[in-house]
């Protein structure tokens, strides 16, 4: 689950939309662990703590979230979700005009990825039209990560939470 911005410790309209969409998924029993990855130490506040306090409320077990406090960007968070982590198959829930990107990224870190499409909970068409550009704008940025096969930001250990998470899951 890829993390945004936040403001005052709660998900912003594009945050809470993916947050919706994966909630719903882990009630339709589609999804049973979430690893939640974003800044940690953002400009706009902690965006993995917003997003577990989040899930939390609206019915996701604590015990099936995982945060990575160091997906610093997207290219980041499939790294650190392959190489810390120990993923190798996952759904990314993110908006239409990221997905592409954030398959293509967590592929070539080795995950079986497949996307989902999150809903905007709302916004104004000006924020979507800036992210879209953006977007387009990470592509190149995208490119050169994959090619240089530069390390994330933080380097972290191995972290079994992901595999406990599963082994400790109890389909209802």
């Amino acid at each position: 689950m890829l993390g945004a911005r936040v403001r005052d410790g709660r998900p912003m309209k594009f945050l809470q939309g993916r947050l919706d969409t994966t909630a719903r998924l882990v009630r339709d029993g589609k999804v049973a662990v979430v690893l939640v990855s974003g800044d940690a130490h953002g400009r706009s506040g902690d965006e993995t703590a917003a997003m577990v306090e989040y899930l939390v409320e609206v019915g996701v077990p604590r015990t099936s979230i995982v945060a990575d406090p160091y997906g610093l960007d997207t290219y980041d968070t499939c790294v650190r979700a392959a190489e810390t982590f120990g993923i190798r198959n996952a759904l990314f829930v993110t908006q239409p005009f990221h997905l592409p990107r954030t398959v293509a990224l967590a592929r070539a870190a080795g995950i079986e990825a497949h996307g989902v499409y999150a809903g905007r909970a709302g916004g104004r068409r000006s924020t979507l039209v800036r992210n879209t550009v953006r977007e387009v704008l990470a592509y190149p940025k995208a490119a050169r990560d994959v090619l240089s096969g530069r390390d994330p930001e933080v380097g972290s250990a191995p972290d079994d939470s992901v595999t406990a998470a599963l082994s400790s899951h109890r389909p209802e």
